[in-house]
């Protein structure tokens, strides 16, 4: 879940990290763009993670090109860790195994932090779209601010703000502030290690110009994923966070109101896979903002799409018993 930094960063120098996992017929591609910069001090390092398709040839053929390591699958989260491990630079790059850099991306993102002092630089994207299997065309151009979605980048986060790897960089320092990518998170990886450089007190930069274009698989990790999983994650992930703003003081309304909407939307597919955390997501819910008002048509009519009638009324019950069960509000203990 940590990496260990073992020697002190080369000035200047930028780490492009790239996680593997049968990336074979896109890594190519990817690995000439980052040959393509125009920024001149950049080492590739490239982690692959137990592949089976032919990428660890594929990797070997480069030579002296790369840094690669080869190892069992343990997930992008851990490859980017050891990968971070063996960085020497100043600044570190992610991308994944099959987007691309535009070729002054990292030239432009790191004049950024020079100039501005700041922690993490990010750009606008173009996503690749599949049309046919295996076939892309350009969509549309991303331009997004964290400004545009709120004044403070922890809630343009939680209420949607997102880049992809391949949009932005970050310094060393931050990364070390980070401590690590989570391991035990199989969705939004890329989106948590954001915010927890924003819960590090990074400084965001922003670069006005397409530096990345990013795929959408038909076949991507989310869909891969049953969406019981996918609901699972997300309501772990949001019960971290939580602990995260709760261990730096008191929680801001606004954290507590998105929290609450999280927990919300996660609660009718807990209560079908796991009702030990439906429990706590709900308890959860009703602890950052006691006067919650769930929007039950909508839940019901959700539930009974998805299991039927019978089985949406017993989610409902047991919603209404948990929200009606007398608790004290740790916010309310906090007041006094």
């Amino acid at each position: 879940m940590t990496f260990e930094l073992r020697e002190a960063p080369e000035s200047g120098l930028i780490s492009v990290i790239i996680p593997c996992y049968n990336g074979q017929r896109f890594l190519a591609e990817t690995l000439e763009s980052v040959f393509a910069q125009t920024y001149p001090h950049t080492e590739i390092i490239v982690v692959d993670d137990g592949s089976t398709d032919g990428s660890v040839e594929l990797i070997e053929a480069y030579g002296d090109r790369v840094r690669a390591e080869f190892g069992f699958n343990r997930g992008g989260s851990a490859a980017r860790n050891r990968g971070t491990t063996l960085a020497r630079g100043e600044f570190i790059q992610y991308l994944d195994a099959d987007d691309l850099l535009m070729p002054d991306a990292l030239e432009q993102r790191v004049a950024a932090l020079l100039k501005t002092g700041g922690d993490v630089a990010y750009s606008d994207w173009e996503t690749l779209i599949e049309v046919e299997p295996g076939q892309f065309g350009v969509g549309e151009r991303v331009v997004r601010r964290i400004e545009d979605f709120h004044a403070t980048p922890e809630m343009a986060l939680l209420v949607g703000f997102w880049v992809p790897l391949a949009g932005l960089i970050y310094r060393r320092s931050i990364v070390e502030k980070i401590g690590g990518w989570k391991e035990w998170l199989p969705v939004m990886q890329d989106g948590r290690f954001f915010q927890d450089a924003v819960l590090a007190g990074a400084h965001f930069v922003y670069v006005p110009c397409v530096g990345a274009r990013y795929r959408v698989h038909r076949n991507s990790l989310s869909r891969c994923i049953s969406q019981e999983a996918v609901m699972l994650a997300v309501f772990r992930n949001a019960r971290d966070l939580q602990a995260g703003f709760e261990g730096r003081g008191e929680v801001a309304v606004e954290q507590r109101r998105a929290l609450a909407q999280i927990y919300h939307s996660t609660a009718p597919s807990l209560f079908f896979q796991d009702r030990a955390a439906f429990r706590e997501c709900i308890a959860r819910l009703y602890e950052v903002e006691p006067g919650f008002q769930p929007s039950w048509p909508k839940v019901a009519g959700l539930a009974s799409r998805l299991i039927g009638f019978r089985a949406a009324g017993a989610l409902l019950g047991a919603l209404r018993r948990l929200r009606n069960k007398p608790r004290k509000s740790p916010w309310d203990a906090r007041r006094a």
